[in-house]
């Protein structure tokens, strides 16, 4: 079948494409920004990629009618609950005017378990999706999931960010909410599985684990997985704003999917439109069980998909490549240098896509750290989002609070976009160039156009922590792995 993957390069869409194409399926992937959405050389040879903004229909024009089956996994991106309703009937209606003129046969879209008479905003947003989308002529399948545990997954990361960094929790009421939390391989099974189900056309299902549990429960299970104790202790004075900015600070999260996910706390998501299990029988992983596999994906660096992976710090950012040719002029650059053997590239590159994450950055973590609390003060993403993989680097990745542009191992390039909070925009280049001497040459540019007074103002007051940091960053980096460190000094230019 020839099946439409609309948000091809979210968490979601992208575990799917491999199962999808392990069944014998044409893909045919829907993103915004192609540079966010990494193949296989065996995957583009079975899926055809195309750039669509449901937001602009002039952006769907060209789009093919031939298809099977087409995917919904869409969300908006905005910090305004009202807003991303907005976005999120626009986006609805866009997809339901286009796919009306192919020739699918089914829609499939996963949506959010939402039983209750009162709603959140947020699970109010997906349902109004669900109701746009029924009214399209095609037949609608919707599965709705509770929360998804799988690694990279944003409640995953959430959960294990509070787990594993705080001992003693007082947490808001909420966490006496029950769910139905499930895994991401079970719902693959459920959606892979509905292509083409007659037996799924027009109807509804919610989906979920084999287990009821509170957020306290869930909590204090995954402690028992990572063989810690934890103590935790509910609060009924904390207000949303307060939880909102306590999940805010104390895990990786956005502070967008904090109000949302706070939000959506006062609901609970469980199992009631049944009937999914008996038309598409699987056994269903414990908690503690999608808890583990997660672990064994990280330990096996096959974390295929992370929830930061579209994540963009700019929700009015439709496309990285508006960054990717670095500026010259109206720019501040801090630019230094290092020979090292030619023979000895290879570990320098290995040194370069290992940077951030767990890695940290060479030289002055602490500083780094720092930086990144001072990011979260503010707003901004911190550095908490770490890595997806502790050596891979792709486009589009997220890298701490940086995005990656360009990882080009082959032409020895790597060219990250900062979505920290800044009076401007800056970039951060790592290059490796032959020289006629035999040696190789390592270049690290850090770029700065600032945005009026402001910007100036802060590249001038972080001047001083440039000529010791980032001159030791590159100095490690050349050095890491090394038995004997180079003799070759930095040379430094700039303004």
């Amino acid at each position: 079948m020839k099946i439409l993957l609309s948000g091809a390069n979210g968490y979601i869409g992208k575990r799917l494409i491999p199962v999808l194409i392990d069944e014998g399926h044409e893909i045919i992937a829907l993103v915004r920004d192609r540079a966010t959405l990494h193949l296989s050389d065996e995957e583009k040879e079975k899926v055809k990629v195309y750039e669509a903004d449901f937001l602009n229909p002039n952006s769907l024009e060209g789009l093919p009618i031939e298809i099977d089956v087409a995917f919904y996994l869409m969300h908006a991106l905005s910090n305004n609950a009202g807003e991303i309703s907005t976005m999120e009937r626009q986006i609805a209606e866009n997809f339901v005017d286009y796919i009306d003129h192919t020739e699918a046969k089914q829609i499939i879209y996963l949506g959010g378990i939402s039983n209750d008479d009162h709603l959140s905003k947020h699970l109010s947003s997906r349902l109004l999706t669900e109701e746009l989308l029924s009214e399209s002529k095609v037949p609608l399948t919707v599965l709705r999931a509770a929360i998804i545990i799988g690694s990279g997954g944003a409640s995953f990361e959430i959960i294990r960010d509070l787990v594993e960094k705080l001992p003693v929790m007082v947490t808001p009421k909420w966490l006496n909410t029950k769910c139905q939390p499930i895994g991401i391989r079970n719902v693959i099974n459920y959606l892979s599985a509905s292509v083409g189900n007659e037996a799924l056309y027009g109807k509804t299902f919610d989906i979920g684990g084999p287990e009821v549990l509170t957020y306290k429960e869930m909590l204090l299970q995954f402690a028992e997985v990572r063989g810690m104790k934890r103590y935790i202790g509910t609060l009924p004075v904390m207000t949303p704003r307060l939880s909102s900015y306590w999940l805010y600070f104390v895990t990786s999260t956005s502070y967008r999917i904090a109000v949302n996910l706070v939000d959506s706390m006062k609901n609970e998501v469980i199992v009631k439109k049944k009937g999914i299990r008996e038309i598409i029988p699987q056994d269903l992983m414990s908690y503690k069980d999608s808890v583990k596999l997660a672990f064994k994906r990280i330990e096996q660096n096959m974390v295929v998909s992370s929830w930061t992976d579209t994540q963009l710090n700019h929700p009015s950012q439709r496309s990285l490549n508006h960054y990717i040719q670095v500026p010259q002029n109206g720019t501040f650059k801090d630019q230094k240098s290092i020979e090292f053997p030619a023979d000895e590239e290879q570990r320098v590159i290995d040194n370069i896509w290992s940077i951030g994450g767990e890695r940290g950055w060479y030289y002055g973590n602490w500083l780094w750290k720092i930086r990144g609390y001072i990011d979260k003060l503010f707003g901004g993403v911190g550095l908490r989002r770490g890595r997806r993989s502790p050596d891979q680097i792709y486009n589009g990745d997220s890298l701490d609070f940086w995005r990656v542009l360009l990882a080009d191992q082959q032409g020895k390039r790597l060219l990250l976009f900062a979505e920290m909070k800044l009076p401007g925009d800056a970039w951060l280049e790592f290059k490796i160039e032959s020289l006629e001497n035999g040696n190789s040459k390592l270049s690290q540019t850090a770029t700065f156009r600032p945005k009026g007074l402001n910007g100036r103002l802060y590249w001038w007051s972080v001047m001083p922590f440039h000529l010791f940091v980032f001159k030791n960053m590159i100095r490690s980096i050349a050095n890491y792995g090394r038995k004997e460190p180079l003799s070759s000094q930095v040379l430094n230019a700039g303004n």
